[in-house]
């Protein structure tokens, strides 16, 4: 079979075709800007084309995966390759198929899985986050390895090394897991998708500038790790990426190519930093607080979807704060321990206080923090702000991939996304511009205008 760079491509799809440069990251033949040495990636395959329709068995067949496949899908992947992809498979030996009802990436769906799953030999999944996190996460636990067939752009994490759960308590967080064995992607399948899956992996790229603002920031004050690489390695994806973000709700291939280009670099980038704050700072930890503890307000909105409200919302706060020259000055933290466990539960809100103890700041500990904003926040100042897309432009180009910009496009009531915005930053040990906020005693008077 050929390689993703031999095939024929589209006349706008990069120089050596949609896997352009991610080919060397597989091959181990891409040199890290950062270190001057050939670096990997943990994959086998990864494989982006027009159309994979007569391709499946054998992309599956060359990882080697096993004899007898169980092809994993719900409802709708089922349907738009699914049946497909099993169908193919049946030429290179038995398929089992599960299908899953309206699957949730949490520990009582992993349970059922793991029964499920238990005597699966090759283990191939088909759809995006649920289907993809639910299968790398089982797998995972035994090492087996998997491939997964993207259906929609709707997020970054086929590429990533951790699976998103939610676990009993209700906390939703990212476990460490594997990557899956081989990618493919049939863009022609995504630009049939549901347009809302697209905007919602678009505004999971949009997030680029608001996280590099926060990692940047937590980097400089605190010497937390920060490495440019994951950003370097999609500076021009980015670019054409959103040249492009108005086609993206029409449909448009090359779009899509752009799109998985964009997130699959993303999701790369945790393998050369062995962490997703790259690709989510502040603006994750709102959509997580809305997972986790919207309950029936909750209307069933993707994770990306929340997160292109949640880059917005920072962006309107990083900006804010930047436009002043003069640091902010920061108080000893207040966290209301009784809030927490009203809001989150008590087992929830013990498990977060105990994860934030890093960023809690005493008297001393504000003094010392106020005394190295007066000196940093000149320069500071000034490298943040080359990160950034202006506010404006981030929300001409949401609107443009017809992606949810508010609270309330969400469909949630403004005095619930206002607590996610004031109180998300109780969930994580990630400093971002909401602490800083926080501390500087402003944050409750910005979230008191987001809708």
């Amino acid at each position: 079979m050929e390689t993703a760079s031999q095939t024929t491509r589209r006349a706008d799809a990069p120089a050596g075709g949609w896997t352009a440069q991610i080919d060397d990251m597989v091959a181990g033949r891409w040199v890290n800007p950062e270190t001057g040495k050939p670096a990997s990636v943990p994959y086998e395959r990864i494989v982006i084309e027009e159309s994979l329709d007569g391709a499946e068995a054998d992309l599956v067949a060359s990882l080697k995966l096993g004899e007898k496949f169980t092809v994993v899908a719900d409802a709708d992947t089922w349907d738009a390759m699914g049946s497909r992809i099993a169908k193919s498979l049946k030429s290179l030996g038995p398929v089992d198929t599960v299908i899953l009802d309206h699957p949730h990436a949490d520990m009582a769906h992993v349970e059922m899985m793991k029964d499920k799953l238990k005597h699966s030999e090759a283990i191939v999944a088909v759809g995006s986050g649920t289907v993809n996190d639910l299968c790398k996460f089982v797998t995972g636990l035994d090492g087996r390895r998997y491939c997964v067939f993207g259906t929609a752009g709707s997020m970054n994490g086929y590429t990533s090394s951790t699976a998103s759960i939610t676990l009993e308590s209700g906390l939703k967080v990212s476990l460490p897991s594997h990557t899956p064995a081989g990618f493919f992607v049939d863009l022609g399948v995504s630009a049939a998708a549901p347009k809302h899956l697209a905007a919602a992996g678009f505004a999971d790229c949009l997030v680029r500038s608001v996280a590099q603002v926060d990692w940047w920031l937590s980097h400089r004050l605190f010497g937390t790790l920060y490495k440019t690489v994951p950003y370097t390695i999609q500076e021009h994806d980015e670019r054409e990426l959103n040249a492009r973000a108005g086609l993206l709700p029409k449909g448009d291939v090359s779009a899509q190519g752009y799109l998985y280009r964009v997130l699959t670099l993303c999701g790369l980038g945790i393998s050369f930093t062995g962490m997703s704050n790259h690709g989510s700072m502040g603006e994750h930890q709102i959509s997580h607080y809305i997972d986790c503890f919207a309950g029936d307000l909750h209307k069933g909105t993707l994770h990306g979807q929340q997160v292109g409200a949640g880059v917005l919302t920072m962006g309107r706060l990083q900006q804010q704060m930047l436009a002043s020259d003069k640091p902010p000055v920061i108080k000893q933290t207040r966290i209301d321990r009784d809030g927490m466990a009203k809001r989150m539960g008590a087992e929830v809100a013990a498990q977060c206080f105990a994860e934030i103890q890093p960023k809690i700041f005493d008297e001393k500990g504000a003094a010392e923090l106020n005394a190295k904003l007066e000196a940093l926040w000149p320069e500071l100042r000034q490298e943040l702000l080359a990160f950034i897309i202006p506010i404006d432009e981030m929300s001409r180009l949401l609107a443009a991939a017809e992606g949810p910009m508010t609270g309330r496009d969400l469909g949630l009531p403004s005095e619930f996304y206002r607590e996610a915005v004031v109180h998300c930053r109780e969930m994580r040990n990630r400093y971002s511009f909401l602490d800083l906020a926080a501390d500087a005693g402003i944050l409750e008077e910005f979230a008191a205008d987001e809708v």
